[in-house]
């Protein structure tokens, strides 16, 4: 028998360079199953990855269908594949026919196939991640199943690393699907434009859907910018009238002399001003929906005037006696505490319980934290697009001190924050810096360049290599492959920098 050294060396030669040539870990693993085949006569070969307790077939020198694929599964322990997961030792099994250890779960195999078996562990990091398997013709020589045993563990060497990378996009693109699917029912879930995913806030998405299909008037209490009017126009989409106009009037945006005019209307000659009949937002609104911004800042004469809309459905243009009428549904806002305001006199009574038939609290954003990420990655998305600029990310100490910070202005000081820092962004990523002198915390403080007197050039570097491997690091939640796809570096040199820096 001529020896088979040189046909190894050749082997794991050629193996090697496809390690370093090819990118897709998937290709390669396939590849590397043809070159037993071709050049060493061993059939079958298969690839498994360990996922939970499970093993799954990732890569075969033949096609499997869906149905081969959901039989060839091993748990751990079960079979010669799942014993090599369990104990990370290789096995051989002489004669598949005579063994009952050997499943043939793909039935790939005939009952009366002479056929020895060879299995051998995919180990990273000391730990087993998968199985390489092949089959062989039997032979009456004993050594060639050993040869062959030594040369497979020297592959699985060489692959496992690849293997590891694979394991982990698969992991990564079932996350991102989950994910995917999270947000959509999230999207799904949340009524109108409304972002959030807080029990607060869930409440809110209850009560919207309850109250919107009724004509009950709503009032939607909350401090300013928290989103009162998108809770209003969510109402309206889920309503009978989302078809219909929606009007809104901002009742402290007005003089007080001009918001009877605005409401109502005002015939031509009614007021010095008035060259010409004009109608008001309750006409306006006629059929639709009626929203009343910040009520609590209307003078007692207008609310009387509102009060009588708001039973009647009837009401004058200023300077005229004619009645009106104007089919709408009213949905008022404020931020103001109206039994404080009724306490002095300042909000009636009567208006107070007309339009609190339906209640609905806005949360501060301050008792929502763990909306803030979700919202300023909304944010980032929108202010990315309205000002062309490629800034996707928020650094870690970032997201630190959007979280740490109480919000008195609440979700539109967390727009207007978004805005700034992406136009001050000299990267594509929003730095602590970035952020508005208000939120520097010095705990959460960040420049990756400012120098250190103390240290030395070499020094400085390996401290700033440090801090981005770092943020690269937190952005895809520890996980080195995507990181080092993200920063350009091979999954080798990635473990190579992090053990350098010293980052576990």
């Amino acid at each position: 028998m001529k020896p088979k050294v040189p046909s190894e060396i050749a082997v794991l030669q050629e193996i090697t360079c496809a390690v370093v040539r090819e990118r897709n870990v998937k290709r390669l693993l396939e590849e590397v199953i043809e070159i037993l085949d071709r050049s060493m006569g061993m059939l079958r070969g298969t690839f498994t990855l360990l996922e939970g307790d499970e093993l799954r077939i990732e890569a075969s020198s033949r096609k499997l269908n869906s149905e081969e694929r959901a039989l060839g599964r091993y748990h751990i322990g079960e079979g010669i594949t799942g014993l090599v997961a369990k104990t990370g030792k290789a096995e051989v099994v002489f004669d598949v026919r005579k063994d009952r250890r050997f499943l043939n779960r793909t039935k790939a195999r005939s009952v009366d196939e002479a056929l020895s078996f060879i299995c051998v562990p995919l180990m990273h990091q000391g730990q087993v991640i998968g199985t390489l398997s092949v089959d062989r013709e039997m032979q009456g020589d004993t050594s060639a199943l050993a040869r062959d045993v030594a040369l497979l563990e020297i592959i699985a060497s060489i692959t496992a690393e690849a293997a590891a990378v694979y394991r982990e996009e698969v992991s990564e693109r079932e996350a991102l699907v989950e994910e995917n699917r999270k947000l959509r029912d999230m999207l799904t879930d949340n009524p109108g434009r409304l972002i959030g995913d807080c029990r607060e806030m869930r409440a809110v998405y209850e009560q919207i859907r309850q109250v919107a299909p009724s004509e009950a008037t709503v009032l939607i209490r909350g401090a300013s910018g928290t989103g009162k009017e998108l809770v209003a126009r969510a109402i309206q989409g889920l309503s009978i009238r989302k078809e219909k106009p929606f009007v809104i009037l901002n009742c402290a945006a007005l003089p007080e002399s001009l918001v009877e005019s605005e409401l109502f209307g005002h015939e031509k000659g009614a007021f010095t001003d008035a060259r010409e009949r004009r109608i008001g937002r309750a006409e306006a609104a006629n059929g639709g929906t009626l929203f009343l911004d910040e009520i609590g800042d209307l003078s007692i004469p207008v609310q009387v005037k509102l009060l009588r809309f708001l039973q009647e459905r009837t009401f004058s243009r200023v300077g005229s006696n004619e009645e009106l009428q104007s089919d709408v549904r009213f949905i008022a806002a404020t931020s103001r505490n109206l039994e404080d305001l009724m306490a002095k006199k300042l909000f009636r009574e009567d208006l107070y319980y007309r339009l609190s038939v339906f209640p609905i609290t806005m949360p501060d954003l301050s008792a929502r934290t763990g909306d803030i990420v979700l919202l300023a990655q909304h944010f980032l998305a929108k202010m990315r697009m309205k000002y062309g600029k490629q800034v996707v990310r928020i650094s870690p100490p970032a997201v630190n001190m959007l979280q740490a910070y109480t919000w008195p202005g609440n979700v539109r000081e967390l727009e207007n924050c978004i805005e700034r820092a992406v136009l001050t962004a000299k990267d594509d990523t929003i730095h602590s810096y970035n952020l508005p002198p208000a939120m520097q915390v010095e705990e959460f403080a960040e420049d990756p360049f400012r120098p250190d007197a103390s240290l030395s050039l070499d020094e400085q570097l390996a401290a700033v290599e440090k801090r981005i491997l770092e943020d690269a690091l937190a952005r895809h939640n520890g996980n080195r492959s995507a990181a080092g796809r993200e920063l350009g570096v091979s999954p080798r040199m990635m473990n190579y920098r992090l053990n350098k820096a010293g980052i576990q």
